[in-house]
């Protein structure tokens, strides 16, 4: 079993470093709208790794995008990902304070910010996607679909134990863990870009 998309998913996603932002959004909210809302962020984060996995190859087949160039595309933004990980910052991280209190306000902070773009936004997708195309058998397509679900358990451990998580860890602690996950991102990241940059143009190889 190849557990490189596992590893690859885990370091975006990286529930750790989103703690932080969950105590945040949820500091004020009863115990059980906070269960909720750890139900609902896990459950969502599986189902945009599921999606991705089980439609991301029709998506592009559709807009007449190839795969290399999706790899290489792909790759630049786990590379970009990786880059703000090891700057400590949530490898989905792309919107200010302002623009995730506006989020929050306009709909349900499980989904928006927490899920997307926090959790899993374009990094993840296209890990997903160009991991489902090298899927050879159909248990391997649903094996990738499974590692959605070890995400989803990890998101929902994590923030289930966020508070002691925040007091053990502290904030150093978690943006250790975040860079030290960045490092892991950016050399997965390269190999994909190569891998798609060899297609493109075989006379590299």
């Amino acid at each position: 079993m190849d557990l490189k998309p596992l590893i690859t998913l885990l370091a975006i996603v990286n529930p750790l470093a989103i703690v932080p932002f969950f105590i945040h959004f949820t500091q004020d909210l009863p115990r059980a709208e906070r269960r909720r809302t750890i139900g609902i962020s896990a459950f969502s984060a599986f189902a945009v790794i599921a999606a991705s996995a089980l439609l991301g190859l029709q998506i592009l087949e559709f807009f007449g995008i190839s795969l290399a160039s999706f790899q290489v595309g792909g790759g630049m933004l786990l590379l970009i990902s990786a880059m703000s990980m090891l700057n400590a910052q949530p490898a989905e991280h792309k919107s200010n304070p302002d623009e995730m209190e506006e989020a929050a306000a306009r709909a349900s902070i499980a989904v928006v910010p927490l899920t997307i773009p926090l959790l899993t936004g374009p990094a993840t997708i296209s890990t997903v996607v160009i991991y489902a195309e090298r899927a050879k058998t159909f248990w391997q397509l649903l094996t990738l679909v499974g590692y959605g679900v070890v995400v989803g358990l990890a998101t929902a451990v994590c923030f289930a134990l966020a508070d002691p998580i925040a007091r053990v860890l502290g904030k150093t602690g978690i943006n250790v863990m975040t860079r030290l996950m960045g490092l892991i991102l950016a050399a997965l990241a390269v190999e994909v870009m190569a891998e798609g940059l060899h297609k493109i143009f075989p006379g590299l190889g």
